[in-house]
């Protein structure tokens, strides 16, 4: 047998995975198009002018014009008021040609996100946060409209890469609402043995090192070291953290909450960041602004 040295975990290629599904997602637009004459339409919302909101919605542009999807820009300026902008959900909620609503958090600290959120038709709420959609999600036998995008991509990354949930032991690392609190209902439904690691836990090294599948949404860079990982389990990265590196143009590169190289040498699967769940995160939400499409259109 291959010394511990000389493993080589299989990177999941969230980028080739991502292009496959929006492969996929451009053609069932091709479908709704040429049979009912309408094609998916997504709002996406931007207050103020935060330099990674911008990026995050400029890549989202992009991508629904790759797939053919009508994206409607709402620009609306740093003070805007809570009710002008709950006023503009209103306006989107009723708009027949819009079938998802993203309003791109985080908002401005005089808006109330948790309301804003709730605003959002439920049949539009693409990004699954509305808490009607968290609470199907969190109950067995009850089907949310739209489940969130990035941990929606987790569990397709694993499914595509032919790594099954069922039994085994996962253990997710944060407690977001965006990525680890979600994640880790999902995987209940999927019938993992799912335990979530926090701030608070004590000892999480030993917890990690029992996983079969670990979903690492801690935002602290390289905390999970190869040492924590269990030989052979899937590893998915969500962290994105820039750390400082001279050596580059930038004056920084992006790495994930788990050390790479180490957990190439002893995982069975790991995702790379990026150009691992960064991809799916954005084709989840194409799907999601198809499928909600789809349920208006093709009834």
């Amino acid at each position: 047998m291959a010394s511990q040295s000389d493993h080589k975990a299989a990177i999941i290629d969230g980028k080739a995975i991502a292009q496959t599904i929006r492969n996929e997602i451009a053609e069932e637009v091709r479908h709704l198009s040429q049979k009912y004459g309408k094609v998916p339409g997504l709002a996406v919302v931007i207050v103020g002018n935060r330099k990674d909101s911008q990026s995050y919605v400029s890549m989202k542009r992009k991508a629904c014009a790759e797939v053919a999807i009508k994206s409607l820009d709402i620009d609306l300026l740093e003070d805007v008021s809570q009710d002008d902008l709950i006023a503009k959900v209103h306006e989107l909620n009723a708009n027949p040609d819009v079938h998802g609503i993203l309003v791109q958090l985080p908002l401005p600290k005089h808006i109330n996100e948790e309301k804003v959120l709730s605003e959002i038709s439920i049949e539009k709420d693409v990004d699954g946060f509305h808490p009607l959609n968290i609470g199907k999600l969190a109950m067995k036998g009850r089907e949310p409209l739209f489940l969130p995008c990035t941990p929606k991509g987790c569990l397709e990354l694993l499914s595509r890469s032919g790594i099954s949930i069922k039994g085994k032991k996962a253990v997710v690392v944060g407690r977001s609402n965006i990525v680890g609190l979600p994640v880790s209902l999902l995987l209940l439904k999927a019938d993992a043995t799912v335990t979530v690691v926090h701030s608070h836990s004590h000892d999480p090294e030993s917890i990690i090192r029992e996983a079969d599948i670990i979903i690492a949404a801690a935002g602290q860079a390289m905390m999970i070291k190869g040492s924590w990982i269990k030989p052979g389990a899937a590893v998915i990265d969500v962290g994105t953290n820039a750390i400082d590196d001279s050596s580059r143009k930038s004056g920084y590169r992006l790495v994930g909450d788990v050390d790479f190289q180490e957990a190439c040498k002893v995982a069975g699967w790991v995702t790379p960041v990026p150009g691992g769940v960064g991809p799916m995160t954005v084709a989840m939400l194409l799907k999601n602004t198809l499928d909600g499409a789809k349920r208006v259109i093709a009834k």
